[in-house]
């Protein structure tokens, strides 16, 4: 096979503590060795990639995507997935498992896992539900699910309402080494809500959803998983009191990580209403490019315009929960950043906002917005990204990945810190274009994506 040599690199890898200008050497799918710069061996049979001035990083790892295959492929399939992952520099993902039909059975854990291998090469992890079709009354047959391939459990979308069956699930999970993937979100609580509730929400004219539907199951799982042992991994944090919570059940010294995604530490729920606010809280003006004639702008019932590009569950939050999201990352509450990679059709989308179907995509602007709000933002350094955005995710998943030591998986992203970029939907590899990103203009890009020692994905191409 031939060899291929990252030349020149700044290279960041977390799993070795390295952060130094290097070349990096792949063969036979895996990293051979890392040179001082510009003295790895090369021949004949050697690919040269000149990487001087970007980063060569352990290929990302988002542990929460989905790819809404099987059954609305309309919206995104795993071929479109996978290459809208390697774009973004991602060479592991974890698949919810809220398609249609459920991933509650074998067959469909093994239909997913299938199909990935048709793929461009991005690795597909299905996670599976904890509930017989996600309806928390009986658990799923759990090791027929891990034997087929899932990577863990999830109810995601939802919560299990019932502690006694959540608590099954995890003495289960827990008998089989394996982890949940935990939605946290009190139903009744959050029911009816369409964004944060808050200011805005009022303003707005909408129903909210309060800081406290978070909490309040993100404290329930964490009690249950110290009394059953069983690995937790919260999904997409986003209040100030979960992490504090967070921060108290690592106290006690509890197996649970937790991750948030790009929105929730440079969003607020402020940006989910269209330009600027009046002293009587009307709309005064319209961004370009997301006017009243952009698809997703609708009307509150207050008479506000808002943007379902920016309607997620959870949803966007107040600008203290944000800051204390970024604070939480800094000092390791927050153990992964993810995606939440939700595409949906433009139809579904224009509808009104309180209608609309919850979420938006990111794998493809994932690092860039994290590189330029946290690591140009002065928050964090340059190895604690690639922690969070690669080391720490194999972590959570059980998988091999996320680090450049020699005889490791030759999954790499090389990243250029330099790039400045609008963003643009049109250009996406994936089939949504639902990102509140739209029209923001972001520094660090992917330039080339290497999975299992192959080249996926390269930018000028």
């Amino acid at each position: 096979m031939k060899k291929l040599l990252l030349r020149g690199g700044r290279v960041i890898d977390p799993s070795q503590n390295m952060d130094k200008t290097a070349d990096v050497l792949i063969r036979d799918g895996k990293i051979a060795g890392i040179y001082e710069a510009c003295t790895g061996p090369q021949d004949a049979d050697t690919q040269v990639e000149e990487c001087g001035g970007k980063w060569i990083m352990p290929g990302l790892i988002d542990v929460h995507v989905h790819f809404r295959d099987p059954g609305q492929t309309h919206k995104e399939d795993i071929f479109s997935g996978c290459e809208a992952a390697a774009a973004g520099g991602f060479t592991t993902v974890c698949c919810m498992p809220n398609t249609k039909p459920l991933v509650d059975e074998a067959e469909t854990v093994r239909y997913i896992i299938d199909r990935a291998a048709e793929a461009c090469g991005v690795r597909v992890l299905p996670s599976a539900c904890i509930t017989v079709g996600q309806q928390g009354t009986e658990v799923t047959d759990m090791e027929a699910l891990k034997k087929a391939g899932a990577c863990g459990f999830s109810e995601d979308g939802r919560s299990v309402d019932d502690p006694m069956v959540m608590r099954q699930g995890m003495l289960r999970a827990a008998s089989l080494g394996m982890p949940i993937f935990d939605h946290t979100e009190l139903g009744g609580l959050a029911k009816g809500g369409a964004m944060h509730r808050g200011k805005y929400s009022e303003l707005a004219g909408f129903k909210g959803i309060p800081s406290e539907a978070e909490a309040e199951i993100a404290i329930r799982d964490m009690l249950l998983a110290k009394e059953t042992g069983c690995r937790i991994h919260l999904s997409h944090i986003s209040t100030r009191e979960s992490l504090d919570l967070i921060r108290l059940a690592k106290s006690w010294g509890l197996d649970v990580t937790a991750e948030t995604a790009p929105h929730y530490f440079i969003f607020t729920d402020r940006d989910v209403i269209v330009g600027g606010l009046s002293e009587d809280g009307g709309n005064v003006k319209l961004p370009e490019g997301r006017g009243e004639d952009s698809y997703h702008v609708t009307v509150s019932p207050s008479g506000l315009l808002v943007d379902s590009h920016r309607k997620m569950n959870p949803p966007l939050r107040s600008a203290e929960d944000r800051n204390s999201v970024i604070m939480a990352l800094m000092d390791g509450t927050l153990d992964v950043i993810a995606t939440d990679h939700a595409p949906h059709s433009p139809e579904e989308k224009s509808v009104l906002f309180e209608k609309c179907p919850n979420g938006i995509v990111g794998l493809e602007t994932s690092f860039a917005a994290s590189y330029t709000a946290l690591v140009e933002g002065g928050y964090i350094a340059p190895l604690r990204l690639v922690s969070l955005m690669s080391t720490n995710g194999a972590k959570v998943l059980g998988c091999d990945g996320g680090s450049l030591k020699p005889g490791a998986r030759a999954d790499v992203a090389v990243a250029d810190p330099e790039a400045v970029w609008t963003v643009d939907p049109a250009e996406f590899r994936t089939r949504g274009e639902n990102t509140p990103f739209e029209g923001m203009e972001l520094r660090g890009r992917i330039d080339l994506t290497v999975a299992g020692g192959k080249v996926i994905y390269r930018r000028d191409k």
